[in-house]
């Protein structure tokens, strides 16, 4: 049955009180302290929000999942690290990765022992495939993860490490799409936003799910906007959803 989402309650909708709607079934799915909550309204589409300190993307993803088939998974968390082991802190995109974890539990967790670097890396192991493979797509489906930034980051910091690139709107770096299949890049390069590809093995690991993504062949799009700029991040993810297929 067809039904309006005019009248929805956006203060209800974004404070996560949306069990009441009939398509969202309230779940969860957890690695380590990274826990998410799991909104569905059919199709094959995976969305997500990762770190808990990028309100806009968060905003802007669940207002678009309102209009949209897909599922999204959004970090239960306001902060952009999340708890893990005993006192211990991590990236939640950087957990991807036995290799990348450590370089970040020791970049956070400067204190710990060897052994407290160890347990935490082998508990992720033990749970990372489990949510991997609900975060990845079905065959045919795509994962688009929302994020933003600050201006310390940019598409610029993504050149060197990128297989192609196409600068349509230089002047506003902060605002850019990452894609790791060739066929995305060449439907993105066709928008006026600014777009990189990263489909090839980097030399190091950073265990982000992008990395992962292209290793396993997987469709994922990253879509970068500066922090509070809503209106622009909404008009990018309606611009990928309706024009990636």
């Amino acid at each position: 049955m067809h039904r309006s989402y005019d009248s929805i309650n956006r203060r209800q909708f974004l404070l996560g009180g949306f069990g009441w709607l009939p398509f969202f079934r309230r779940k969860t799915i957890a690695l380590e302290g990274a826990r998410f909550r799991i909104l569905r309204h059919g199709g094959k589409r995976r969305y997500l929000h990762i770190h808990g300190n990028e309100p806009t993307a968060r905003e802007t993803l669940i207002a678009h999942l309102a209009r949209h088939s897909g599922t999204a998974y959004l970090i239960e968390s306001q902060d952009r690290n999340v708890p893990i082991g005993r006192g211990g802190k991590l990236d939640p995109n950087r957990m991807f990765s036995r290799a990348g974890a450590e370089k970040n539990l020791r970049l956070l967790n400067p204190a710990w022992s060897g052994e407290q670097i160890r347990a935490a890396l082998d508990s992720l192991d033990r749970g990372r495939e489990r949510l991997v493979r609900a975060l990845l797509p079905p065959h045919g489906g795509l994962l688009l993860a929302v994020h933003n930034n600050a201006q310390g980051y940019s598409v610029r910091d993504e050149i060197a490490s990128s297989d192609q690139v196409s600068l349509k709107d230089p002047e506003h770096p902060h605002e850019f799409f990452l894609c790791t299949q060739a066929g995305d890049f060449e439907r993105l390069a066709a928008s006026p936003y600014n777009v990189v590809l990263q489909h090839s093995t980097p030399p190091e690991e950073d265990g982000s799910l992008s990395r992962l993504a292209a290793r396993r062949g997987a469709r994922y799009v990253n879509l970068e906007c500066a922090i509070g700029k809503r209106k622009e991040q909404a008009e990018m993810l309606e611009w990928a959803e309706m024009n990636l297929r």
